[in-house]
Order: C-alpha cells, then structure tokens, then sequence
C-alpha cells in the first residue's frame, strides 16, 4: 500500500508572488490570522528555553509588523507540564478546548525552529482551515526499522516536527473528540513522536494523511515558511578532561566490540573505563561484581555509577559521566560541543528521550534510552548513589527505563537531544540524518561498525583534537 496524501512543491519564484498576492491578504482580513503557536520546549534545558522565548519574541515581532496578525504562542514547559507532551497527542484536547472555536490553525513545532510568518501565511492561505488536513515535511522509511516498530508501510509519511507541523481547526477537533471518547493509544512505549503521531491521525486509512509541502523546510531557503535551525555550541567545548566515559560490555564480547570501541572513538576518551562482570587485563576491564544477564543490566549500571562517584576524588576534573554500550559509535569531539549548553553543577541528564505510558496518564515516566549512550553530570551521578531511591527490583531490570523512574523520583527532568541514536544511520530517513551532526549511532548489527565511524565521526574527532594541540602549543 502506499500512502501520498497531498503533495506541494512550489517554485522559489512562485513563492515569491504568492507571498506578494496573499500575504496582503491576510493581513487585510482574507486569510488565516488566528494562528496559534505550540513550541514543545522543555523544562530542565536552559539554552532551549532561551531559544523558545527567543522563537516566541521573533514570532510576535513579526506579527507586530504584519499589524493585524496576533499569534498565541504557547510553551509547552511553561503552560502544560505534561510528561508525554512531546508526543503531542495529549495536548490536543486542552489545545482545543483553549483555542477550537476561534482559531483557524495550529502549529506545532521545536524551540530551534524558525518561521517566516509571511510565508507561512501565504501557505495558509491556500487551504481551508474547516477541512480535516494537517501539513508538515515528510519523511519516509526506505525500509522496515526498529525506532518505528518494524512497520511496513511503503512511503507511509510521517512530519518532521522541528520543521513545524500544521494542523487545521477542523482535524484538531476531531482528534480531540477521538482522544476523550477512546483510551488513548494502545502502545506503552513512545519512541518516534513523530511517526506515532501520523499513525494515530492515519488511524488505518480512516483519517487522513499527512500533506506533504516543501514550504515547511529542513534547511534554511529563501522560500522556506519554516526551516529548522542546526545546533550550535553554546560555549567552547568542555574540556575532555571533564567527562569519564563508562562502557558497558561483558565477556562474549570482549574480543569482538571493544576492539572496535578502542580502535574508534575511544583514542580521543581522556578517562575511560571498561565495566564487565569479569577481569580481562588485556583490556583491561573493571569487575563490577554483578553477573552478566541477557537482558535489562539494572545491576550492573547501577554498580558502575557507585564505582564512578567513588572515583572522582581520584579525578578531580570530572564533571560528566557517559554511560555508554560497547556498540555505542559516537563522537567524543561534538559531545564536548553538546555539553558546552549545559550547567555541570546542577543534577543534568541528557540524551535520546523514550517515554513509558507517557500518553495514557500523567503518571508516566520518561527515560534516555542507553545504547545512543547516557549523559550525566557527576553531580547528578552522586544524588543518584546516594538518594537511596535507586535499587534495582533484579539485576536484570530494564537499566534505561529505571533510571527513568529513579530521576522522576528525584524530581529531575531528562534533555532530550537528537542527536544522539539509540539506531543505526540506516534506520533512519536519510533527510532527518542531515539536521544536525549526530554525537551517536548504535549497533554493529548488519553494519561496518568502524566504517560507521569513519563516515560520521573520525574526521571531526581527529581535527577537534588536532586543534586543541596546537592551542597548547601556542601557549607554551
């Protein structure tokens, strides 16, 4: 089966004189002005809140400056703390009860997204905001993969939300009057907001399917009404002295992934430690006196970070802890970068967001998912230890889930970035692949793991440690 719903391509010149016909439209009173804004900010990442309010602030100049445009901006981590908001399935009740009968569209998008309003309106203005239609930029799987449960639906789209997604009054309505009178979706995990959002609203074939336009971009064009704006460090990168990499492995795998590891990203590991439940000093491995499990780990990730909060009066420049699998393939140069955006003395974790229950009740839990790796700062890593809220059911409990459980607990929200990967580069739509750098993939399933560094990360390490000799040099 394949899945098309509505496709737009528009010229740049045609953009052009479209915005110069139908933005004095819209702004004279003939196209969409009750316009509202849902930025899906989160609570516990300051650089991203600054740059909501920052989207906020440029939304309502811009709107200042077309006069008759007054857009409500909404942000999420402000105005509706939800665990599952992110998904977005759970706002849309509230939003429609807020804004149903007197708004003709809702947007909702990322905190680096960024709008040309004028062009946005333009866009508006070709469609009929009392027909049930969302838009977005879609992507597509080229095959079935593990972060969309293996679903094999060819050319099915889903949006990419941080280059905004467009719903109408019309479908908004229904979606909300679907969520109320049915229990929420049956699946307990959510994984991909994105791709889980455009089933639900695809509902099998008797909803309607994402419309594609070229107007809601990925990058930056001057015709785009969107486009998503790239991560950049906030800082100079945090020194490598500063982060303490764990890495999770176990016998069988000794002679198999962590020469890998070795030969890859961990050259540019200043500290770096490998966690096993045997002693191997070929490696050589720390035993952390928990027996192996198929499966959940809980014991042995709980073990390594008592044995790291144990070690920092050993080293004293540490500030973060990487937990990370042995077929974890990242880029210890641009996590350097990430964490120049974050405040070390405050209790951060951060990574790829999944989420348990999160759309049925308000009673669920996020959690960074481990094998794209898991970030946190040692201040956290010792609240953690120390809390006492952190002993695991069984040594072979989900680790990444529990931990889920234990920040919630602690009242600490987790980062989510996407720039880590719990898969591998060929699980995902090659376009979302050029949004930012990616700091991780996972896996050696199927794939060429060193070939995977190599292609993603050696040259960025290699020239980012290049750099910081010749500082060196320079100051000697």
């Amino acid at each position: 089966m394949r899945f098309t719903g509505m496709h737009f391509r528009v010229r740049v010149g045609d953009v052009i004189n479209v915005v110069l016909l139908l933005v004095c439209g819209a702004v004279d009173g003939q196209g969409p002005r009750d316009l509202v804004f849902v930025v899906l900010s989160q609570e516990e990442s300051s650089h991203l809140q600054t740059r909501a309010h920052i989207l906020r602030q440029d939304l309502q100049e811009q709107a200042r400056a077309l006069e008759q445009v007054n857009p409500v901006v909404h942000l999420v981590h402000e105005e509706f703390p939800h665990p599952g908001a992110w998904t977005v399935l759970p706002l849309l009740p509230r939003l429609n009860s807020l804004h149903g009968a007197n708004s003709s569209w809702v947007i909702f998008c990322e905190s680096h997204t960024k709008f040309n309003l004028p062009i946005l309106l333009a866009l508006l203005s070709k469609f009929d905001e009392t027909k049930e239609l969302w838009l977005g930029h879609g992507l597509w799987d080229r095959e079935a993969t593990i972060v969309h449960h293996f679903a094999s639906l060819q050319h099915f789209k889903y949006p990419h939300i941080a280059s905004g997604v467009v719903f109408s009054a019309a479908i908004l309505q229904r979606l909300s009057s679907r969520l109320e009178d049915e229990t929420p979706p049956k699946t307990d995990f959510s994984i991909d907001p994105s791709h889980e959002l455009s089933l639900y609203v695809w509902n099998k074939g008797r909803g309607t399917a994402l419309s594609h336009s070229d107007l809601l971009c990925l990058h930056k064009q001057p015709h785009c009404a969107s486009y998503v704006v790239p991560f950049q460090p906030c800082a100079d990168p945090v020194p490598n002295r500063s982060i303490y990499f764990a890495v999770k492995t176990c016998g069988k795998f000794h002679k198999d992934r962590i020469p890998v590891v070795k030969s890859t990203w961990a050259k540019y590991a200043r500290y770096i430690g490998f966690y096993s439940e045997l002693e191997d000093n070929s490696i050589p491995t720390i035993n952390v006196g928990v027996a192996n499990t198929d499966h959940g780990h809980c014991g042995k990730t709980l073990a390594i970070l008592s044995h790291v909060a144990g070690l920092s009066g050993g080293l004293p420049d540490v500030r973060w802890v990487v937990v990370a699998d042995d077929d974890t393939i990242l880029s210890v140069a641009r996590l350097q970068q990430l964490l120049s955006c974050f405040n070390s003395s405050r209790p951060v974790a951060v990574g790829e967001r999944y989420g348990y229950n999160v759309q049925r009740s308000s009673q669920g839990y996020n959690y960074i998912t481990g094998g794209g790796g898991m970030v946190f700062s040692l201040v956290l890593v010792r609240k953690l230890v120390d809390s006492g809220l952190c002993r695991c059911p069984s040594i072979s409990t989900p680790d990444d889930m529990f931990l889920g459980v234990c920040l919630a607990r602690l009242g600490v929200h987790i980062t989510h970035s996407p720039l880590f990967h719990q898969a591998r580069p060929v699980d995902y739509a090659p376009e979302y692949l050029t949004m930012h750098d990616p700091v991780s993939f996972h896996k050696h399933w199927m794939i060429d793991p060193v070939g995977v560094y190599q292609d993603w990360f050696a040259e960025f390490d290699r020239r980012s440690e290049l750099e910081v000799d010749q500082h060196k040099h320079l100051e000697l």
